[in-house]
């Protein structure tokens, strides 16, 4: 496994990353369009390291995210967690390396039953994993989950509607670590918060980074939050990535046109 320049480790690396779509038959030109939603994208994140992925809507970011978790499959490169390719993974033996890399989405009831109780919902996947093994184990578990993520114990036995938005998304987040992952992809994770909600939840995982070791791929077109949240930035243009950085020396000089464009009306954070 390699390291950085500080000695980090390598959790993932991503190679020459690329994702065709073929498109439709077209009446005015001969044959199939393809459409590249990425292309040849690279870059690794380390241990304890928060990189953002930003640019515009169909930019390719959020592809990027799901291919690493291989909820879609890629056309062509590598995917490297912990030195191992995921894309020559059987199916079996991509359920086992899942509890180590987990996703949370946009919208927190797309990894929320509805049908089921907060328990139920966070205690799924460690009891499918066989990470407790008795009811009583679980409710412990769970409860030092919800503790983590700033929910009460009383939650147990609510359903996923009595709680607002960003309750939700501290449930949600609870449901990603609880199987205690190396790297946590955050697919525009706080976007569709309030801004002193969204403020709460950068500080949540932020918290969680420290205390359990996470490594964060974050995933946003919101410049604003990913400049206070994350040791590097990378840029995506049109499925490639035009430009990469620490982020205090990339938002205080981009180099590339798109980059310089995008930063040019960054607003203020309120936090």
């Amino acid at each position: 496994m390699t390291k950085n320049s500080n000695g980090k480790s390598t959790i993932l690396e991503i190679k020459n990353l690329s994702k065709i779509y073929p498109s439709s038959f077209s009446f005015f030109r001969k044959g199939k369009e393809a459409s590249r939603a990425v292309e040849n994208v690279s870059f690794s994140i380390h241990e304890d390291e928060i990189v953002g992925l930003v640019g515009e809507s169909g930019s390719g970011k959020t592809t990027v995210g799901r291919a690493i978790l291989r909820l879609i499959e890629p056309t062509e490169g590598e995917i490297l967690f912990l030195g191992e390719d995921l894309r020559k993974f059987s199916s079996r033996k991509m359920r086992r390396i899942r509890p180590q890399i987990q996703m949370v989405f946009q919208d927190p009831l797309s990894s929320l039953n509805p049908r089921k109780t907060i328990l139920e919902n966070i205690g799924e996947p460690l009891l499918y994993h066989k990470r407790v093994k008795s009811k009583e184990a679980l409710v412990e578990v769970v409860s030092g989950i919800l503790q983590k993520v700033g929910i009460p114990i009383s939650a147990l036995y609510q359903y996923p509607h009595q709680f607002s938005g960003g309750q939700q998304q501290r449930i949600s987040i609870g449901r990603a670590i609880s199987l205690r992952p190396k790297l946590v992809v955050c697919d525009e994770a706080v976007s569709a918060l309030d801004l002193s909600i969204q403020a709460q939840i950068l500080n949540l995982l932020y918290q969680l980074k420290k205390s359990l070791g996470l490594a964060y791929l974050f995933i946003s077109h919101d410049l604003a939050v990913v400049r206070h949240l994350c040791d590097r930035v990378l840029v995506m243009h049109e499925g490639k990535i035009v430009e990469e950085g620490e982020t205090k020396a990339l938002f205080a000089g981009p180099k590339h046109p798109y980059t310089q464009k995008l930063f040019s009306s960054i607003p203020r954070p309120p936090y």
